[in-house]
């Protein structure tokens, strides 16, 4: 999980400081230290992280703090706003041109998952409304053009390639024609990296910006390589100029040092985050919220946009009616599944939850749910919609044709009907009525979770 040692230790900090009804300097200096040590083992710059400690320092001995009825509760807010201004401040957006097509000219070095991020890129702006153009201009990386044209197959995006030349400003210039012949307004240029930086490598990004005009040059870095990837930031923004980072691999990148540093260093903000291997694993990046799931206040907003995106809403409410009648089925939980797995993986979102980022032990493996998913599908149609036929012969069957034991078809058939049962509970519970007799329904019509 992203920041996840930082994470746990500045959760463990404020937490002490949340009750306190006094806080005298002494405590103060005594946290301070902590958040210092707590970002120096993230492998934040230690420049930035003098520079974050001093700001909280001036502003938590302000006498509106210290004569505050919640003192520390005043300190942790001053953590969380420093923190989000540390990560860029506010949301910074694509610049779209008035006149497509626009040109996104992505850049970094060889293995920051470019090529993989051209494509979830292109995919997130087709969610928005966009008709997005790959372009292949690594013509250097053996099997990179190929690479793409299979991510843009995966995804149904149209990808221009050229193999006979090796002249990237002609091939784009080539994809640029056909983009405004097809018609598509966003044209994502996926270039060549290199193992290092080298002149070779920066001159031939120069030429691409200067023929091409781009409205806007992402950086596309590793973020589990820590402070270098905060190295390789300023070099290419020196060199080439970058208008914003797009941090790849961020899921496995535990310190975080480098999405706290890029910002302060470069003075770029970070634009998205990868945060999977899927080519849907790619978000918007918001400082405001990932510092709230840093500090374990959860980040209700993301999960309810990735439910948005996820959930049918027709499907929504002809389960709603199914669950007022009691007719919830094995077909219905499948649905349910597969819509779930939409929004990524289960543990991944429960993080989301204010609260549950300090729960240590809740590793929810996502491979229980394709076991279950080859459980329902063994079953006849007949079965799905009244389980209670499942006689000892037909669970044998099932086990056979789903490669699990009798035992787990057993197990997972209890929890099915404890869920069904619970269901019954919640429609006749007498409190459980009257509260919901309390919700004005006009008001949840919309939300589609």
């Amino acid at each position: 999980m992203a920041f996840e040692g930082l994470s746990s230790k500045l959760q463990d900090i404020t937490r002490k400081f949340r009750g306190k009804a006094r806080i005298t300097e002494q405590d103060l200096k005594e946290m301070l230290r902590e958040v210092k040590l707590a970002l120096l083992e993230a492998d934040v710059n230690y420049k930035i992280v003098k520079d974050f400690v001093s700001t909280i320092q001036e502003k938590a001995l302000g006498q509106d703090v210290l004569k505050s009825l919640t003192p520390g509760q005043q300190v942790i807010k001053i953590v969380k706003d420093e923190l989000v201004e540390l990560l860029g401040g506010t949301e910074s957006k694509i610049n779209f041109t008035p006149n497509p097509p626009t040109i996104i000219m992505l850049v970094g070095l060889q293995g920051s998952g470019k090529t993989t991020t051209a494509g979830k890129l292109a995919n997130l702006l087709r969610k928005q409304g966009k008709n997005p153009l790959l372009v292949a201009c690594d013509v250097y990386r053996p099997a990179a053009i190929k690479q793409l044209e299979v991510v843009g197959k995966q995804l149904n995006i149209p990808v221009y390639s050229n193999t006979e030349s090796k002249d990237v400003v002609h091939i784009a210039k080539q994809a640029l024609n056909v983009a405004i012949s097809k018609l598509n307004d966003v044209v994502i240029i996926d270039t060549a990296g290199r193992l290092h930086i080298d002149e070779q490598l920066m001159d031939e990004l120069k030429n691409l910006k200067s023929n091409l005009k781009p409205h806007e040059i992402l950086l596309v870095v590793d973020a589990m390589t820590g402070q270098d990837a905060v190295n390789v930031a300023t070099s290419f923004n020196e060199a080439v100029g970058i208008d914003g980072v797009v941090l790849t691999k961020l899921d496995g990148d535990t310190r975080g040092g480098a999405a706290l540093s890029v910002k302060k260093v470069t003075s770029r903000p970070i634009k998205f985050a990868a945060t999977g291997e899927k080519l849907s694993d790619i978000e918007t990046f918001h400082p405001d919220r990932m510092a709230s799931r840093i500090l374990g206040m959860g980040d209700v907003l993301s999960i309810i946009e990735k439910a948005e995106e996820a959930f049918d809403e027709e499907q929504a409410i002809e389960l709603e009616k199914k669950l007022r009648k009691q007719e919830f089925d094995l077909d219905d939980y499948l649905a349910q599944i597969k819509q779930m797995k939409k929004m990524g993986s289960f543990s991944s979102i429960l993080k989301m939850l204010p609260g549950m980022n300090k729960m240590k032990d809740l590793n929810i493996d996502d491979k229980e749910f394709v076991k279950i998913e080859a459980i329902i599908s063994s079953m006849t149609k007949k079965e799905r919609k009244n389980p209670k036929i499942l006689n000892a012969s037909r669970r044998r069957r099932i086990s056979q044709g789903s490669g699990r034991s009798v035992q787990e078809i057993n197990k997972f058939m209890d929890s099915f009907e404890l869920t069904q049962k619970m269901m019954k509970k919640m429609k006749t519970d007498k409190s459980m009525k009257k509260m919901l007799n309390g919700i004005d329904m006009k008001d949840l019509k919309n939300f589609k979770m």
